[in-house]
């Protein structure tokens, strides 16, 4: 009988690998030589300077087929001095596993790796299994999976559903699954006026109160209450800049930006244009040019509560005892890319501790994740 695969000794293997964006490392060589001898068939689906991996078990274009979506590139170490033990180590000391993507997120992709390939092998589902790994989460995102759902899209290969395996937790594993995530965006706004000097204000353009009057409406607006699933949305300013080392010079230019994490209410053009508007507002007001850059690097999206949430959910339940949140809370992920192929969940680890010095996680609870996409896995493939 085949051995087990060992998620801790998987996780230690993949840490080891100094995979910081966007370099490989050697994390997709270890995971498609895992995955190969189990019978997957793996193909590298490089772009540009990322380097991703596509790994599929049974047949292409299966009625059934479950895909799991991962990243094994890491932030980099920071201050290598403050860490106890060596970032790319993997030393293990008192039940923890330390060193860098430990959290975030190595030991949910070899927590699902060594799930589909012992499943696999011991009960052959009537249908696919996919690993979608990327290494450019942590980075621009922009060669990482949406170059593996162009190329899946192009070679007719299809997920039915998908978890995404970011740390979803929050104290204790288990009480906190992802349905959805807030959209995202960023306004890069210049305000132009007439530089002159200081002590002869009627003969400049200050572009500074118009920039603040604009902070002021914007970070002053109520932008919505929260809906069924979202919290409000909310907007920060971030930076506000004028580059200006004199006392005595009235500056031409000041920058500012701001960021905005919203919910279903609301789309990214929608927003934009209401920025649009304050700054149309503002610019008649002062007489000065404002411009507005906008990136939007995520719209707002949600699974509603149903099938696949509640076979996540229950498989949760039964390996930790807990019920777990159905959230839509934090930053982004790449699930934002998954939902316009299939149904996403996300499920992971307790994220507390990633991307910090001496990220780490409790050995034992690698092996619960383990047991819950197992889980996942045996209800997903035995439903009629």
């Amino acid at each position: 009988m085949t051995k087990p695969i060992d998620p801790v000794d998987l996780t230690a293997r993949l840490v080891r690998c100094a995979s910081v964006t966007p370099a490989e490392g050697g994390a997709l060589t270890v995971l498609a030589d895992l995955l190969s001898d189990a019978g997957f068939t793996c193909t590298r689906v490089d772009r540009g300077e990322v380097c991703n991996l596509f790994a599929r078990w049974g047949a292409k274009g299966a009625a059934r087929s479950f895909g799991f979506n991962g990243h094994t590139d890491v932030v980099p170490i920071g201050d290598a001095a403050a860490w106890t033990h060596d970032p790319f180590g993997a030393d293990i000391v008192d039940g923890f596993l330390y060193g860098r993507g430990a959290t975030d997120m190595k030991s949910g992709v070899a927590a699902f790796a060594a799930a589909a390939v012992d499943f696999v092998r011991a009960s052959p589902p009537d249908g696919a299994i996919i690993l979608a790994i990327t290494g450019d989460e942590e980075g621009p995102a922009l060669d990482g999976t949406t170059a593996l759902l162009d190329w899946m899209e192009a070679q007719g290969e299809t997920m039915r559903a998908c978890i995404v395996g970011e740390p979803t937790c929050v104290k204790t594993m288990g009480d906190m699954i992802k349905i959805g995530r807030r959209g995202s965006m960023t306004a890069h706004i210049t305000v132009t006026g007439k530089q002159g000097h200081a002590a002869y204000p009627q003969r400049a353009l200050n572009p500074l109160p118009a920039m603040v009057r604009l902070m002021d409406r914007l970070a002053g607006k109520t932008l919505d209450d929260g809906t069924n699933h979202f919290d409000p949305s909310t907007l920060a300013i971030v930076t506000i800049d004028t580059g200006n080392p004199a006392t005595n010079v009235i500056p031409a230019q000041a920058r500012a930006s701001v960021n905005i994490r919203f919910n279903d209410r609301h789309t990214g053009d929608s927003l934009t244009a209401w920025v649009q508007s304050e700054i149309d507002a503002v610019q008649a007001e002062f007489g000065v040019q404002i411009t507005q850059d906008v990136r939007v690097s995520g719209e707002a999206f949600l699974t509603p509560p149903g099938a696949l949430s509640t076979l996540i959910s229950d498989a949760v339940r039964a390996e930790t005892g807990n019920t777990p949140e159905m959230s839509t809370s934090g930053g982004t992920s790449d699930a934002r890319f998954i939902k316009d192929h299939c149904a996403v969940v996300e499920c992971g680890l307790v994220g507390k501790r990633m991307h910090q010095v001496d990220e780490r996680v409790p050995v034992t609870d690698i092996a619960t994740l383990k047991a819950i996409y197992t889980r996942i896995l045996q209800a997903y493939f035995s439903q009629p």
